[in-house]
């Protein structure tokens, strides 16, 4: 690979520079994904599958909405499900020495 002397450049070089790049890696990054496309493609075909038949096969994980197990004492509408890190009000209570279960609905 061939050194380039970048401070020989105006800002308007570095920015053409720039862009030139960017649109290099993006159209490599196009490139390598067809060819991959291509061979999953090719293999799906193989085994008697097409690539979106194989796509469609594996359904997303969903998750059901977690249930509120805590509910601010003023506020109805401040609730947590006891999962994940814990807002606000419930560390400052906390922290002001009030327990979990007080704030349990």
């Amino acid at each position: 690979m061939t050194e380039i002397n970048l401070d020989t450049f105006s800002l308007a070089e570095l920015k053409q520079l720039e862009r030139s790049v960017t649109k290099a890696i993006t159209s490599f990054e196009e490139r390598s994904k067809a060819a991959a496309r291509a061979k999953v493609d090719e293999l799906a075909r193989e085994l008697g599958y097409s690539f979106e038949e194989l796509a469609d096969a594996a359904p997303a994980r969903k998750r059901s909405p977690s249930v509120a197990k805590y509910r601010h004492p003023e506020n109805a509408a401040l609730t947590w499900s006891g999962r994940g890190r814990k807002p606000g009000w419930i560390s400052q209570a906390l922290a002001a020495g009030k327990s979990l279960d007080e704030f349990a609905i």
